[in-house]
């Protein structure tokens, strides 16, 4: 069996491959490496390409550019300085009620209410005082009607009823005179003045008489003005509540005109004595009235007697002759 003899190789054909094997393998680095393809400026590169520099921080800080743009532009938008804030509403809203609420209290119709509660009111209190103080008063008249008598004996049992029956026949002309005054129609009676009088004359006499210096052993200021106390409250309501009633029953509530409603008019001031039918001034007056209505148009030529009850809230004996001054062409 032969060998083949192989050459020994040259030392310059190694240093040639060597070269060319270097060669390549640059020519093949160059090849594989990728080459950066810029857009324009806010575009992103070409898709699997990223720009040089592109680090987290670039983008972070090209991110906070962008929202500074963005909200310098929503900046100039004064819409939202424009909207009320829940307190502004609040207030608002108060400020709207408290109007609405003058209003109402301007309007006739909610006078008219007031002056019935407010009437109701008095009265209610006025009554209960009055009854208070007359049986406060019961156990001064009793001393006073008892005269020393034993303890109940009949002279001593009778002595409590004097003070209750005056109680009452006074509280039934005061509770009369204080309905009809609350219907604008208040008596004015020299008879029941002389008679309320004379029964809180007594009372006050049958009070006051025990504990007068010169009758009481020893005198007692004090005792005197404790027995007095219930009398003259009752005095004073008697006194006061006419003119309370009286008042309140002639409270002007048809001083604006009223809207056309097609309703029935309120009739408060219907019997109030400033439109009885005997005063001739305040006649003369509402015709004068009725007529600047008729020629505003706002009352017929002749207006009838409901017409005119309603428009000014008088009593129908009023709007009679109201109307009967207006046909007759005199005032």
């Amino acid at each position: 069996m032969t060998t083949m003899q192989i050459p020994a190789p040259d030392p310059d054909d190694i240093e040639q491959g060597i070269a060319a094997l270097e060669r390549h393998l640059a020519e093949a680095a160059d090849s594989a490496t990728p080459t950066l393809q810029l857009l324009p400026s806010g575009d992103l590169p070409v898709a699997g390409r990223v720009p040089d520099g592109e680090t987290k921080r670039v983008k972070r800080l090209r991110a906070e550019v962008a929202e500074a743009h963005r909200l310098a532009e929503l900046y100039q938008d004064d819409t939202p300085l424009t909207l009320e804030s829940e307190r502004v509403r609040r207030r608002r809203r108060r400020v709207y009620e408290a109007h609405r609420l003058h209003e109402l209290s301007r309007d006739p119709r909610a006078l008219a209410w007031q002056a019935a509660r407010v009437r109701r009111i008095a009265i209610g209190a006025s009554m209960t005082a009055l009854a208070l103080a007359l049986g406060w008063s019961s156990a001064g008249v009793q001393v006073f009607a008892a005269d020393g008598a034993p303890a109940w004996s009949a002279q001593w049992l009778f002595a409590w009823t004097v003070e209750p029956f005056l109680s009452l026949a006074l509280l039934s002309i005061v509770g009369v005179r204080a309905f009809l005054g609350a219907h604008g129609q208040p008596v004015e009676s020299r008879t029941l003045n002389w008679l309320e009088g004379l029964f809180l004359a007594l009372t006050v006499t049958m009070n006051a008489y025990p504990h007068l210096p010169g009758v009481a052993s020893p005198f007692s200021f004090e005792r005197l003005m404790v027995h007095l106390i219930g009398p003259i409250v009752a005095v004073a309501i008697v006194t006061g509540l006419p003119v309370l009633l009286d008042a309140l029953s002639r409270l002007d509530i048809a001083t604006e005109p009223e809207r056309a409603t097609g309703l029935t008019g309120l009739t408060y001031r219907q019997n109030a004595p400033t439109y009885r039918s005997g005063n001739r001034a305040e006649v003369d007056a509402l015709v004068l009235r009725a007529r600047q209505l008729i020629d505003a148009g706002e009352l017929p030529p002749e207006p009838s007697a409901n017409a005119i009850r309603a428009r000014f809230r008088c009593g129908m004996d009023t709007a009679r002759a109201v109307r009967d001054a207006i046909r007759e062409g005199g005032e």
